[in-house]
């Protein structure tokens, strides 16, 4: 696995670490959470880069941090609210089906026959280890996940088709500033902040701003800018199985036989899928037009 895949699988992991800490530490207000999590772990990466984005990218600057951040922050804690956290999983990991399907228009990468396999392959181990029969699903919460799954696809795909118009860091810095302003507009017109916030919320708000979201989202940018997100998108199904490992640790559920066979296939769906790239990088890479660093394709 070369560095750009292993920083975009090493922000999923840090990802699957959300779902313990919104459960165990945060208050139960999705659009708050949100805009705190945007705005705290755009501070440090503002810091760091101290550049303000052209001009003429601002359009595309806003729809990017909507996708990416904004829309996708409120949406996947609505799920997670509404939504045993293991079905919110199965949702999420339609994300990398959704982006293999999302280049082809807007991109004009055909996808191949063996990635969409290794994607059904890999779903299909995320919903063995994660769904339970019988689970009655809250259809606000079922179209949230969704919604958050393809807004981050099509974010990402985006993300690599327009190209970046300054610094990788400053790129993901104003990203999270458009959301922190959505997010915070958001909980003022839906009336919610929470009432009280303990000292454990105020940590957890910590965590999830700084290690679960400057890190892993400038992780994943640079994941796309050196892969393609078709490329990476696949490391989506990590997310599920880290934050089931995770509950399995903290909350003592012990994995069934079932469950075991999951994470089994979710691994088998990644290693199918890096293979697939592998043998298709050198002609696509013959098909695609190379693009500076800096450069913006409209």
């Amino acid at each position: 696995m070369n560095s750009h895949k292993l920083e975009a699988a090493s922000a999923c992991i840090l990802w699957g670490f959300s779902y313990i800490v919104a459960t165990t530490m945060l208050p139960h207000n999705p659009w708050f959470i949100g805009a705190v999590r945007a705005a705290g772990g755009a501070l440090p990466l503002l810091l760091i880069a101290r550049e303000l984005p052209p001009v003429r990218f601002w359009p595309k600057l806003i729809v990017l941090g909507t996708l990416n951040t904004g829309l996708f922050f409120g949406l996947v804690f609505i799920a997670a609210l509404r939504l045993p956290g293991g079905v919110a999983a199965v949702f999420q990991a339609l994300g990398p089906l959704f982006s293999i399907m999302l280049v082809w228009p807007l991109l004009w990468h055909r996808p191949t026959g063996m990635k969409i396999l290794s994607l059904a392959v890999g779903i299909v181990g995320v919903a063995f280890v994660v769904l339970k029969g019988g689970t009655a699903l809250d259809m606000t919460g079922v179209l949230a996940a969704l919604g958050s799954a393809f807004s981050v696809a099509l974010g990402g795909v985006l993300v690599q088709r327009w190209g970046q118009p300054m610094s990788l860091t400053g790129f993901t810095a104003w990203q999270l500033v458009v959301a922190g302003i959505e997010l915070a507009l958001a909980t003022a017109f839906f009336g919610d902040m929470p009432g009280t916030i303990t000292s454990i919320n105020v940590l957890g708000l910590a965590i999830m701003a700084l290690a679960l979201t400057s890190l892993p989202f400038f992780l994943w940018f640079k994941g796309i800018h050196g892969e393609g997100a078709a490329s990476v998108a696949p490391f989506f199904l990590l997310i599920p199985i880290v934050a089931f490992a995770l509950d399995a640790i903290v909350k003592g559920v012990v994995p069934s036989p079932l469950q075991a066979l999951g994470v089994v296939l979710v691994i088998a769906g990644l290693i199918l899928n890096i293979v697939a790239a592998g043998g298709t990088t050198r002609r696509a890479k013959v098909q695609e037009v190379e693009l500076p660093e800096h450069a913006v394709v409209d």
